[in-house]
């Protein structure tokens, strides 16, 4: 037996629709500075990309764009099954919500896996960041930086990959135990958003790093 929709409600709102726009108010204002934050990293890359650009253009040759192009598949189609997920949410099909959120976890532990390849390729060939950086295939100055901002942004892009097949994850089990229906599906809502930003900023990444040559 479902719970009716008021059983969802919190103390402090008259109804669930207020508690639904309040939610999904603090949702697109935490994704604002999600945003912001990726704004400014992306504008550091512009900047240090005009001020080496022959440094940046030999790194970014060295940078596998197949693996690069294989993760935006990956993340792009992790997307449709997220919002899969949301639309049979909104049909009160909570089990075939978890099984599509479950889907999508697969798919970012591949994006994972591939990213790991990377990171170990780079690791073994001297392509690190900073004054670790000991790759003898780039002559022209800021190798080193580019490489800072490329584990620096993609690593936390992966983190939030990480963060979110987490979310996904645990509104996947609530909602293999039924705990929405049509009326009440907030959470794979918001779920869903975090998991497109995540994919958005990716789209950004992947032409920085892996096609601007």
């Amino acid at each position: 037996m479902q719970a009716s929709p008021t059983a969802h409600v919190a103390h402090h709102f008259e109804s669930l629709e207020k508690q639904t726009h309040a939610a999904r108010l603090g949702m697109w204002l935490f994704l604002a500075t999600e945003v912001l934050l990726f704004a400014a990293l992306f504008t550091a890359y512009g900047v240090y990309r005009f001020l080496y650009t022959d440094g940046f253009h030999q790194a970014s040759q060295t940078i596998e764009t197949w693996v690069g192009l294989t993760n935006t598949a990956v993340l792009v189609t992790s997307s449709f099954t997220v919002a899969w997920g949301l639309h049979q949410a909104t049909r009160g099909n909570s089990r075939g919500t978890a099984f599509w959120f479950f889907v999508s976890v697969l798919f970012a532990f591949v994006f994972l896996g591939f990213k790991a390849y990377e990171y170990s390729h780079h690791i073994h060939t001297g392509q690190l960041p900073g004054r670790y950086f000991a790759f003898s295939g780039i002559t022209a100055a800021g190798g080193p930086i580019f490489f800072s901002l490329y584990f620096l942004i993609t690593g936390l892009h992966a983190i939030h990959v990480i963060i979110g097949m987490t979310i996904l994850a645990i509104v996947g089990v609530l909602a293999w135990r039924r705990k929405f229906d049509a009326e009440y599906h907030t959470p794979v809502e918001l779920a869903g958003l975090y998991w497109h930003l995540v994919d958005l900023i990716w789209i950004f990444v992947f032409p920085l790093f892996y096609l601007i040559g």
